[in-house]
């Protein structure tokens, strides 16, 4: 698999904000978000070929029963199936953190489905060469209602302004979601901005049932890789 950076941190965003965690982020996506806080896993994917023993010897190096696989895309990776089997075996909380566009028949404790808005659609970036697919891959009902079906869930938006709603309540309510388990999270790479984004999206989570989710992560140590 590529990898692009394994990690100790404290997990930032969702049900599980505050759990540390070692991140196992695999390089390589099928989406293009223009506001992608790791380029370096979509719009220009590096890392190294790791085996899925020694991404598991890593990961058991660091003092933490969870793991998150993220990325980029994880659901892509040709051996995603065997690392969540063999994180598993290792008696790890895993949780998967996805765009909810492809399944694949992988073990996990917690699947963070993060489907993407048309906030994300990247008209301007790169002369809007990737717009068009991007926006045709960026939601897939039919495979997010089979990644709820098949495992503990969360659903995780990213909200840039109150407009967005209207396209996060059409997609819940196609979903069948229990809005319980749906965790709305400001768009931002710095904490100023997830703060004033944050003061109006957390009204709104109180008004319509929604979980808030914070970016602990950039709040603590700003948009900086391996935290």
């Amino acid at each position: 698999m590529k990898i692009a950076e394994i990690f100790y941190s404290v997990q930032g965003e969702g049900m599980l904000a505050g759990t540390p965690s070692v991140f196992v982020r695999t390089s390589g996506c099928n989406l293009r978000c223009t506001w992608c806080d790791t380029p370096y896993t979509s719009w220009t994917p590096e890392g190294a070929a790791m085996s899925v023993a020694d991404i598991v010897a890593e990961v058991r190096r660091h003092p933490a029963s969870h793991v998150v696989v993220t990325g980029g895309e994880p659901m892509i990776q040709p051996a995603i199936v065997e690392l969540t089997h063999a994180l598993h075996h290792a008696s790890l909380h895993i949780t998967i953190e996805t765009a909810g566009t492809v399944w694949a028949p992988v073990v996990c404790d917690l699947m963070s489905i993060s489907p993407k808005l048309a906030n994300s659609t990247p008209l301007q970036r790169e002369a809007g060469r990737w717009a068009a697919v991007h926006e045709r891959l960026r939601q897939q009902p039919d495979i997010v209602r089979r990644l709820m079906a098949g495992y503990g869930y969360q659903l995780k938006f990213v909200i840039a302004a109150p407009a967005d709603m209207e396209e996060v309540e059409r997609l819940i309510d196609c979903v069948y979601a229990d809005r319980s388990r749906v965790a709305l999270m400001p768009e931002g790479t710095d904490a100023a901005t997830l703060s004033e984004r944050g003061r109006w999206l957390v009204e709104i989570c109180k008004e319509r049932g929604y979980r808030f989710s914070p970016r602990l992560h950039v709040m603590l140590w700003g948009n900086r890789r391996g935290v």
